[in-house]
Formats: structure tokens, C-alpha cells, sequence
């Protein structure tokens, strides 16, 4: 098969994929997680069932594969907040700052509320606190950052106390959230 031909048909099935996954994220939003069918995703795609089956077995297994998008395309911007210019600590803040807005935005949606429990979620929150754990680690070699408490616990610290972002009220108050959760990182 030529290779353009491969190559079309790579990119129609991802942008197959991409409309399946938003079509059930926004079904999710309007009615209820548990309440979506295959055949009401299939319809707002404008795909037959037949061919939803070929890429999906189910509603759940569509959803986990948004969740999964959406978790990836936040670590990503984690990643540059992370790369940012500055020093150990103020990449931290960067990173902090970042999650925590990142939470704020995503408060009271049940859908994601939902697929935060699973083992996929779970992987990504790993790979989350490995990401603060280096920085950490960073900030206390360079004595930027308190180096009395292991760096892991630290990091579950950062990650259970900007969950708090979920419920606050505006953005001004998750800023102030992150500078009293940096402020506990510093050097005593």
C-alpha cells in the first residue's frame, strides 16, 4: 500500500477516534457518565454502532481513553511549566501552580470525578509526584528547598494540598494556595 494512502487512512481513524471521544465526553457532561449509550455516541459522531465497535467494546473503555488524552495533554503542560527558565524552586512553583489551576478548572465535573479512581489515573498521579520528587530533590541539593523531610513526602504533600484547588472560589485564591504550599518547601 503506498505510503500516502497509509498515511490517510492512519489520520482518518485518528481523527475517527478523536470525534468518538469528544462526542461521549460531551454526552458525559450533558447527562450523566452512567446514562451514555454506544448508540447515542454513535449518533452524535455520525458513525454507524458497527463502526464505533471497531474502535470501542464499550462506553467505559471510551471514556477511560478521554481521561487518558486529557491526562496526557496536562502532563504536558506540567512538563513545561517544569522546563521553564529559573531555578529548582521556581520551576516548582511553576509546576505547582500550573496543577493546581489545572484542578481548579476541572472542580465538579463528574465525569472526570469519575474517572479519577481508575488504575490509568493512578499511573499518571506516579508519574506526577516522580516529577515533583526530582524537583524537590533539585531545590534541596542547591539548598533552595528543605532537605529535613524526604522528598517523596514532600511531593505527596504538594499533591494532597493543592487538591484543595478543587473547591476554592477563583484563581487568586488558588495562587495563594500554591504560595502557602511553596512556602512549607522552602528552607526552614
Amino acid at each position: 500500500m503506498p505510503r500516502l494512502w497509509t498515511d490517510t487512512i492512519e489520520s482518518h481513524r485518528a481523527e475517527m477516534r478523536d470525534a468518538i471521544l469528544e462526542a461521549a465526553a460531551v454526552l458525559a457532561n450533558e447527562s450523566g457518565a452512567t446514562k451514555v449509550t454506544m448508540t447515542q455516541i454513535a449518533e452524535r459522531t455520525g458513525i454507524g454502532r458497527a463502526t464505533l465497535y471497531k474502535y470501542f467494546d464499550d462506553v467505559q473503555a471510551i471514556l477511560i481513553a478521554w481521561h487518558e488524552k486529557q491526562m496526557a495533554g496536562h502532563f504536558e503542560e506540567l512538563e513545561v511549566a517544569r522546563d521553564s527558565a529559573g531555578d529548582a524552586s521556581e520551576r516548582l512553583e511553576s509546576v505547582l501552580e500550573t496543577y493546581a489551576l489545572l484542578t481548579f478548572q476541572h472542580h465538579g465535573k463528574e465525569l472526570v470525578a469519575l474517572l479519577a479512581r481508575g488504575e490509568h489515573a493512578a499511573r499518571a498521579n506516579e508519574q506526577f509526584l516522580a516529577m515533583l520528587q526530582t524537583l524537590l530533590q533539585e531545590g534541596a541539593k542547591r539548598r533552595l528547598l528543605r532537605d529535613d523531610v524526604p522528598a517523596r513526602e514532600l511531593a505527596s504533600y504538594c499533591m494532597h494540598a493543592l487538591a484543595g484547588a478543587a473547591t476554592l472560589p477563583s484563581r487568586a485564591a488558588v495562587r495563594r494556595l500554591v504560595a502557602v504550599t511553596m512556602a512549607g518547601l522552602r528552607t526552614p
